[in-house]
């Protein structure tokens, strides 16, 4: 009889497999699974239920919140304030950091995530997903405080997502592979079934919203010509794929291969960096694809070496295919010396730049 895997298991195998590993982490990941099958469900029943649509207020980005963002982030907030394993939380949908309530002990992890993720796809029936990283506490004293957020992606102790689709699937890493689970509702649990999960080595597709091409560096767009192939009659062109969520874009890449990239543009000189946001969308991902083999980049070196000089800092994003992405990252230097020059103050923390990002 084939053996059934479910997460938790997978997660006290693991914990015996590596002693460093702290029990502790193994309850902090079953929390988010379990904070994942309550996402789950309000998500395959929204439009049952009246929280589809506009919650009526932004977030701190300047974005309409939709309703199941709000439930998304209560949701994952209450199911780890009281636990003891977290000093602090930071969430994409609040403008600072997330302190445990006084009345609840403070533990040695902290935890940041997107609660709803191309929330957006909702009112059409679309993919959203939610994503997290955990990292080590850093500083001192019982509290969190925000050094122990604006930390470097390649100090993640573990993370993952979880894509709301035909299927629930949570895909996580504690840096020794990536795994893939499927929800079965029938017996509420999350069950193995993408082990040891590797980028493909023939990138099949190229994911990108290309209505925004006409205001990209030169380098990215020479980039998408040389993915179509225009210059060479001979190479086969590779081809796109684009849903308008993150997650469910680089989940594609993560199973069948190749490179999603959403990059900085023109439109704004002052705002070179992008859209997506290095602490909560691009670091968890770019460490969970680095330990399937792929590799995730700002356009000028690894996602992972960035350390974030704000809370909510954007940055242009490549990920997939690490020869794609470093092909990517040729172009650029090739073709966009100015650009480079202007988003290089924002990477690097320069004087004002951090306000503006």
């Amino acid at each position: 009889m084939e053996r059934i895997l479910t997460i938790e298991r997978h997660i006290l195998d693991t914990q015996r497999e590596h002693p460093l590993a702290t029990g502790v982490l193994s309850r902090l990941l079953y929390d988010i699974a379990l904070a994942a099958k309550i996402i789950a469900r309000e998500t395959t029943r929204a439009g049952l239920v009246n929280i589809l649509g506009s919650a009526g207020q932004t977030n701190v980005q300047g974005e309409e919140q939709q309703k199941l963002d709000v439930f998304a982030h209560r949701t994952i907030f209450r199911m780890n304030d009281h636990t003891g394993r977290l000093c602090l939380m930071a969430s994409e949908e609040h403008e600072d950091i997330i302190p445990i309530p006084d009345k609840y002990p403070c533990g040695k992890y902290v935890l940041v995530f997107d609660p709803l993720d191309g929330s957006s796809n909702t009112d059409v029936n679309g993919n959203v997903a939610t994503i997290f990283a955990i990292h080590r506490k850093i500083t001192p004293g019982d509290q969190g405080q925000l050094d122990d957020v604006l930390q470097p992606g390649r100090d993640i102790v573990a993370a993952g997502y979880v894509v709301y689709g035909p299927s629930t699937m949570l895909v996580y890493s504690t840096g020794h592979g990536v795994h893939g689970f499927t929800l079965d509702p029938s017996v509420g649990e999350f069950l193995l079934s993408h082990p040891d999960i590797r980028i493909p080595a023939k990138p099949k597709y190229y994911s990108c919203n290309q209505g925004n091409e006409r205001y990209w560096p030169a380098g990215v767009r020479r980039f998408v010509e040389w993915l179509q192939a225009k210059d060479d009659p001979v190479r086969k062109p590779i081809d796109a794929r684009y849903s308008g969520a993150l997650v469910a874009d680089v989940h594609r890449i993560l199973l069948q291969g190749g490179v999603f990239f959403y990059p900085g543009d023109l439109r704004d000189p002052a705002k070179p960096y992008g859209k997506l946001r290095l602490i909560y969308e691009c670091a968890p991902l770019a460490f969970l694809v680095a330990q399937a083999g792929g590799y995730a980049s700002d356009g000028l070196g690894s996602v992972l070496d960035l350390a974030p000089h704000t809370l909510h800092q954007r940055i242009p994003f490549f990920i997939g295919d690490r020869t794609l992405v470093e092909q990517a990252e040729r172009f650029i230097q090739e073709h966009d010396g100015e650009w480079v020059q202007t988003y290089s103050a924002v990477r690097h923390g320069a004087p004002g730049a951090a306000a503006r990002a």
